[in-house]
């Protein structure tokens, strides 16, 4: 099945593969799905059932001009549960993934999921505000809209180097890795590009932590300049009840292409 009808009719883009205990993947901005490329390698081999899909907006899913809200988003990937039947899923959401997580297990509950990663995700709050000191500045993701609306091509390469730690690594990615990436995330819509930085940089799920009823595992790198540790990573381990927190010390937003070994263990050994 490479197509799934969402709600509003919307077609998301899914490649299923494999045999197993089912995994379901959730990609983070401004990429597609197929960013887990070293996570669905090892999942495979490890004898897991692999799912993964392009969100709306982005990847080969449709480009409508409506839905890029956590609320829609949550129901799409509630969609792609629904229309494979799967049961027993544990979901891993990689940055903006981690607000599908958390914001499907508030609207549609835990029945149909076995377990949760967070990884380098925006679950929590990233806006500064009077109740978030630790948080982004809002300047900051009125700038980013305003480089994408100039040219989203030249932000597309810049904003590789610092989701990468390009320039902060001893041993960096790949200009091939900033190459795919680069390919990735010009295959999105620009209207989804920059609505999906209000959603990400906006949405408050400090509220949804209750709704974590499953095994949580977090991961996160310390150097994340992309998505701050303090207000995401931290705080979801904090309050989700019983979740465990993985710090990755020093590693960048990235951390799937910049240590992919290293989470692929931990996801592995979480997962079985």
């Amino acid at each position: 099945m490479a197509y799934i009808a969402a709600k509003d009719g919307t077609q998301i883009h899914v490649k299923d593969m494999g045999q197993g205990r089912p995994v379901v993947l959730i990609h983070g901005w401004p990429l597609t799905g197929d960013m887990f490329e070293y996570q669905t390698l090892a999942l495979l081999e490890a004898g897991f059932r692999v799912i993964t899909y392009d969100r709306r907006g982005f990847g080969q899913s449709g480009h409508p001009a409506t839905g890029y809200d956590y609320d829609t988003f949550a129901d799409d990937l509630a969609a792609v549960l629904e229309g494979l039947d799967l049961n027993g899923v544990s979901l891993v959401g990689f940055s903006m993934g981690g607000g599908e997580i958390a914001r499907y297990l508030t609207r549609h509950g835990a029945s149909r999921i076995a377990k949760a990663v967070l990884v380098a995700s925006v679950a929590g709050y990233l806006l500064k505000d009077d109740t978030n000191p630790d948080g982004v500045d809002g300047d900051v993701f009125e700038d980013m809209k305003a480089q994408i609306r100039k040219d989203r091509f030249a932000f597309l390469q810049s904003f590789a180097k610092t989701f990468y730690g390009v320039g902060l690594l001893s041993k960096p990615v790949s200009q091939g890795i900033l190459d795919w990436s680069f390919v990735l995330g010009v295959m999105a819509s620009p209207l989804a590009t920059i609505r999906c930085v209000d959603a990400f940089g906006k949405t408050d799920f400090r509220p949804d932590f209750k709704s974590f009823t499953v095994p949580t595992l977090v991961i996160h790198g310390t150097g994340d300049a992309t998505v701050p540790i303090d207000p995401t990573g931290r705080a979801a381990a904090k309050a989700i009840s019983g979740a465990r927190l993985i710090e990755y010390e020093g590693e960048p937003h990235g951390l799937f292409a910049t240590v992919p070994e290293r989470l692929n263990e931990d996801l592995i050994a979480f997962l079985r």
